[in-house]
C-alpha cells in the first residue's frame, strides 16, 4: 500500500510573490489610465459651452454663451492637482504615498462636485448679460444647459476611482530611484573588471605616466 504525505511542499518566495506582482501591474496600470483619461476629460470638457442664451440689449438680442471655465474653474485646477498628486505616489514611500493618493482621490471628488453643482448654474451667464446690456439688474434670457458639465462630473469620478486604487494597492507599486527591487532585495552590482597590467593598452598608459611596464 502506498501512502501519501499529508505535509505541504513549500514554494519558493519567488513563486509566491509572482501573483501579488501581477496584480500591482494590474492595478498601477489601471490606476494610470483612469487617472490620465479622468484628468484629460475634465480639461477638454471644462473648456466647453456649460450654458447659453439672450440678453436683451435695445430692441433686440444678443446670444450668450458661458463655458465651463467661466462657470467654475475648480474642475481644471483639481485635475492638474490630481495628475500631480499622481506622480508624486511613485516619489514617496509609506505614509507619504498614502497621502498624496488620498490627495488624489480628494481632487477627483471636488472635479467631480464641482462640475455637478456647476450643470444648473446661471450666474456666469447673468454677469454677462448685466455687461453686455449696461444694466446691472439685466439677467440671461432663453437659458440652456449642456451635456458637458456631466461628462466632467465623469471625468472627476475616473480621477476618483484612480485615487481609490492607488490607496488600497498603492503599497505594492514600486518607487522611482529605489535602492532596491520590488521583492525588496538590494540589487546586485556588477564586479569591476580587474586590469591586466600584460595587455598592451595598459603598457602604453604606465610609460604615458613615467613608470616601467618591465619592473617587478
Amino acid at each position: 500500500m502506498e501512502y501519501v504525505s499529508a505535509v505541504p511542499v513549500p514554494q519558493s518566495r519567488a513563486d509566491s510573490a509572482s501573483p501579488a506582482r501581477a496584480g500591482g501591474r494590474r492595478t498601477l496600470a489601471a490606476a494610470l489610465l483612469l487617472a490620465a483619461a479622468g484628468a484629460a476629460v475634465v480639461l477638454l470638457a471644462s473648456g466647453q459651452t456649460w450654458a447659453e442664451g439672450h440678453a436683451a440689449v435695445g430692441g433686440g438680442s444678443v446670444p450668450l454663451r458661458a463655458t465651463g471655465q467661466n462657470v467654475t474653474g475648480v474642475p481644471a485646477a483639481l485635475a492638474i492637482v490630481g495628475l500631480a498628486a499622481l506622480v508624486a505616489v511613485f516619489a514617496v514611500r509609506r505614509a507619504g504615498r498614502l497621502l498624496v493618493s488620498g490627495l488624489l482621490a480628494l481632487s477627483g471628488a471636488g472635479a467631480a462636485l464641482a462640475a455637478f453643482l456647476g450643470a444648473d448654474d446661471s450666474s456666469a451667464l447673468d454677469e454677462k448679460a448685466a455687461r453686455t446690456s449696461g444694466d446691472a439688474a439685466e439677467t440671461i434670457s432663453g437659458l440652456t444647459h449642456t451635456a458637458w458639465p456631466y461628462v466632467t462630473f465623469a471625468g472627476g469620478l475616473l480621477l476618483l476611482i484612480a485615487g481609490l486604487l492607488a490607496l488600497r494597492f498603492g503599497a505594492a507599486w514600486p518607487a522611482m530611484g529605489g535602492r532596491y527591487e520590488r521583492d525588496g532585495s538590494p540589487r546586485a552590482r556588477k564586479p569591476r573588471a580587474v586590469k591586466d597590467p600584460e595587455r598592451p593598452e595598459e603598457l602604453w598608459k604606465a610609460l604615458d605616466r613615467g613608470e616601467d611596464p618591465t619592473g617587478v
